[in-house]
């Protein structure tokens, strides 16, 4: 497992400074969130509760909402401009509710969801048992949670063109599928699927790509991150390295994104700990069992 640590507040700056231009840069994060619905068809029900973790400017949440106009809907994110923003796609017609909460928090009953979705947002938390284990905590026995996050791939060109310059980290680090699935599975998640798939996006210049991750938001949060000024030369030197891997005159950034869905297990499925495993039950489902 990864031991890179995120600064959450970092995060939840970056992410709000970005809620004015965050639907002006995310072509990509739409193409995801379009394939990630499909995902949905695999939930046969008709749920009573929809949430979705990392809702952003809540464009996703309003399809959640047209998909499922009975349920009520709700959008969490932990910045609060983006669920301010999220307002534009919530109509009188197909309202969605909006909370701001962080992934690993979230401010729901125990087994209240029948489906938690979350496109693009489980890069940004660092403590996957701990954001596991809250999905497990909230989605029902049969509930259905589906999934995308960036894998380690992503921007490794960017991150290669930084290392010709410096020694300092200046990309974000994601985590591998493994290791995801790994989480889910050590959390309890039931019958997981995972998919790993590429996209590359082009560039005129480095420096539009560099626009584009600022007007996302998903700039680098890493703990360890420089916290000085860059300089001019290591910036020209990073620019100038990675002008040497254009393609048909375009410049390359490769996202590795990684796509799943679980179920949620019935009570009592038992879920690995270290040493073993453990089942848990409530003791209302004990009560009348003891022999007399």
């Amino acid at each position: 497992m990864s031991t890179f640590q995120l600064d959450q507040q970092r995060v939840r700056r970056n992410f709000g400074h970005a809620a004015s231009s965050y639907e002006q840069h995310d072509a990509l994060q739409r193409e995801v969130q379009a394939a990630l619905l499909e995902r949905l068809d695999f939930y046969l029900e008709t749920p009573a509760r929809v949430v979705d973790v990392g809702a952003g400017t809540g464009r996703g949440t309003a399809l959640l909402k047209q998909k499922y106009p009975k349920a009520e809907v709700i959008a969490i994110d932990l910045a609060l401009p983006m669920l301010r923003a999220a307002k534009q796609h919530s109509s009188w017609l197909k309202p969605f509710r909006r909370v701001c909460a962080e992934a690993t928090q979230l401010p729901l009953a125990d087994h209240s969801v029948d489906v938690l979705y979350s496109n693009l947002c489980f890069q940004w938390v660092d403590d996957l048992p701990a954001l596991f284990g809250e999905c497990m905590r909230v989605l029902k026995p049969g509930g259905f949670m589906a999934f995308s996050s960036f894998g380690p791939d992503t921007l490794m060109e960017l991150r290669a063109a930084w290392a010709e310059a410096d020694q300092q980290p200046h990309v974000a680090r994601f985590l591998d599928m493994h290791d995801v699935g790994d989480a889910m599975l050590t959390a309890g998640l039931r019958d997981p699927v995972l998919d790993v798939f590429r996209y590359t996006l082009t560039y005129s210049e480095p420096r539009k790509l560099l626009e584009e991750l600022q007007g996302l938001g998903a700039t680098n949060a890493d703990r360890v991150r420089s916290r000085g000024l860059t300089g001019k030369a290591r910036y020209q030197r990073m620019l100038a390295a990675y002008e040497t891997m254009r393609v048909d005159g375009r410049i390359p950034a490769t996202w590795e994104v990684v796509s799943a869905h679980a179920w949620g297990p019935p009570i009592g499925q038992p879920r690995r700990v270290p040493g073993g495993e453990v089942a848990t039950f409530s003791i209302d489902s004990l009560r009348g069992s003891r022999r007399r």
